[in-house]
């Protein structure tokens, strides 16, 4: 049986080629690590690192390379930037649509006396935007510090309109914080011109790298304020016991994970070669006809908004007569389609949403899926319509 792979939302698959091509390039003939040793292979893989951060900021329209920091994924990331910031008797707005990569550190720095408020969503998961501005300013304490919110939510896809809450956070003195952990790689993000001072993304997402590997940008209003999460050895200033103040330094103690590093700037190449918006008309279209044959569905409601354009390639479905656990393990047993049903570690949008507690079925669409992807899973959908 063929199978179907749509949880491209958790990560992409398949990657492009050249990302396995160049890990095990890595690890076969270079090896080593860098800033530790003085020999051809360890500029050679320097040279790699310093060209990653150049494509990342090239595809955020950011600089300098020494402002964009490793992690191991989007969550380790989000953690840094929040506990780095964040002191007590300090208040944050975060939208009512954030994953637990946001919404965890929150709840663990609340206990030592940061707090945090909501900003309210409407049914479709989206922020009133005519109204935006007076509700965030409703919502301000004269100790707020910050806004953090995701670029579009992981559980329906909508994008939310951070380049209007950037410009808010800049008329109002506040940080802003916006993890892209679903955006990084298909929706376009100018840090400049939407005045985002921390940008945390993920590799194995959007852009097509290897699990991993992830990280920030960080700009200078931020870098000046944030305290490192993690220190030690860092391959410079080597006769100081304290942490460097230079970056990316400041924040990379340790080993980077090389390997990860060399497969997502092949997955950047290829990424600059294909085009994200290509890519991303690609995913709207294979969107577009996957809600429109579920027009015809009954008893099936689609959660979000039913536009594309104001959507990643993310479609979730409540079953009304349906158990979504049985959706899902049929749909992959039978049919080799392969999906996420749950709450999606997001349970608040799903409150929103009115699928709290029994959560949805989610399909999200990449750039190696087919319309003669989608058409099997509508047959397969009918078929477990009309058996029940």
């Amino acid at each position: 049986m063929e199978r179907i792979y749509l949880d491209n939302a958790a990560t992409t698959f398949p990657k492009p080629p050249q990302v396995a091509q160049q890990m095990f390039h890595y690890m076969t003939q270079i090896g080593c690590n860098i800033n530790r040793g003085g020999y051809e292979q360890a500029y050679h893989a320097a040279e790699v690192v310093l060209d990653t951060r150049e494509k990342l900021g090239r595809l955020f329209h950011f600089e300098p390379a020494s402002h964009v920091i490793f992690t191991a994924n989007v969550t380790t990331a989000l953690n840094m930037l929040l506990k780095g910031l964040l002191r007590q008797g300090d208040h944050l707005l975060v939208s009512a649509m954030e994953h637990h990569a946001v919404m965890r550190p929150l709840a663990q720095l609340a206990e030592n006396g940061i707090a945090f408020d909501r900003i309210p969503a409407n049914q479709r998961g989206q922020l009133p935007q005519r109204t935006l501005i007076p509700l965030l300013e409703s919502l301000l304490r004269p100790n707020t510090k910050a806004i953090v919110m995701t670029h579009a939510s992981n559980v329906c896809g909508t994008l939310l309109p951070i380049a209007q809450v950037g410009h808010f956070c800049r008329a109002h003195d506040l940080l802003f914080i916006v993890d892209a952990a679903q955006t990084a790689g298909i929706e376009p993000i100018d840090m400049q011109q939407m005045q985002i001072d921390g940008l945390a993304f993920t590799g194995h997402k959007s852009l097509y790298g290897p699990q991993g590997i992830g990280g920030f940008l960080l700009g200078d209003r931020l870098a000046d304020r944030l305290a490192p999460l993690l220190t030690g050895g860092t391959g410079s200033f080597s006769h100081l016991e304290q942490a460097p103040r230079s970056l990316p330094d400041r924040f990379e103690a340790g080993t980077l994970n090389l390997p990860g590093i060399y497969g997502l700037n092949a997955a950047l190449h290829w990424l600059e070669e294909q085009g994200i918006a290509a890519i991303r008309e690609r995913e709207r279209r294979l969107s577009a006809y996957f809600l429109e044959q579920l027009q015809a569905f009954p008893e099936v409601r689609i959660l979000g908004t039913a536009d594309p354009t104001c959507s990643t390639a993310v479609i979730s479905l409540d079953f009304l007569k349906l158990d979504h656990a049985e959706v899902a393990f049929r749909l992959d047993h039978e049919y080799g389609i392969m999906t996420r049903c749950g709450l999606h570690c997001a349970p608040n949008a799903h409150k929103i949403l009115g699928t709290y507690p029994k959560g949805t079925v989610r399909f999200s669409f990449g750039a190696f899926n087919t319309p003669q992807e989608i058409d099997r899973t509508i047959a397969a959908l009918w078929q477990l319509m009309k058996e029940g």
